[in-house]
């Protein structure tokens, strides 16, 4: 895998329907080396702090491989990098691939992965279109989420490298379509093999073991 694109953006102000809401995903590459911080990339912010940033959700990555998907299905002809409002636009990106607790090495900085993302309706914002969360979340091309194991500097043109597996090899793609409920026969399975990646974020953790719990009444 490579690192393609280092995108970033403070909150800012947009206007939704009557309300003007503060939103950090209007991400836009940056040249140059960028510090990858405990809780964020420098320059980099986030708005709504319950569901987006933090110890275990400081980094978003999303694959350049889904842009021309995402080109064609959206009928755009243009993309420009950040769109997801990514931080890491990786080539090579796979979330059949890439497992939870997998620890990514890009340039003196050290990751984690996390948790798949789920599309909150500022990704409708991003976009112009409303439908886009749903959309999002019906391709299973989800991204995921990193925490930031050791600060350092990172760059477009490094390297992505696996250096190490996370435990019990739980993909983020089966994950996501289980915790969506569309992971068939091997879905409880998938969802419990989770919890026993310790790497796996507080948030997703608990949502969970809720629907664990439901499942059980």
């Amino acid at each position: 895998m490579q690192l393609i694109s280092v995108n970033v953006s403070p909150p800012i102000a947009v206007q939704h329907g009557r309300e003007s809401i503060k939103t950090g995903i209007f991400k836009k590459p940056v040249a140059g080396p960028v510090r990858a911080g405990t809780y964020n990339l420098e320059g980099d912010g986030q708005a709504d702090l319950d569901n987006h940033g933090g110890l275990h959700k400081a980094v978003y990555a999303y694959a350049l491989d889904h842009y021309a998907y995402w080109r064609e299905t959206l009928g755009r002809d243009e993309m420009n990098y950040g769109q997801f409002g990514e931080n890491l636009t990786v080539a090579g990106l796979d979330e059949s691939e890439r497992c939870v607790g997998d620890r990514l090495q890009i340039g003196s900085a050290l990751f984690a992965i996390t948790q798949p993302r789920v599309p909150c309706y500022k990704l409708g914002i991003r976009f112009g279109d409303e439908h886009m969360p749903k959309l999002f979340s019906q391709s299973a091309r989800t991204g995921f989420y990193l925490s930031v194991l050791r600060e350092g500097v990172i760059e477009a043109g490094d390297a992505v490298e696996v250096v190490e597996t996370g435990y019990r090899k739980v993909a983020i793609k089966p994950l996501f379509e289980a915790y969506m409920q569309r992971g068939g026969k091997d879905g409880k399975r998938i969802l419990l093999r989770a919890l026993e990646v310790p790497e796996l974020s507080p948030e997703w953790r608990e949502q969970i073991e809720k629907r664990l719990e439901r499942s059980r009444e």
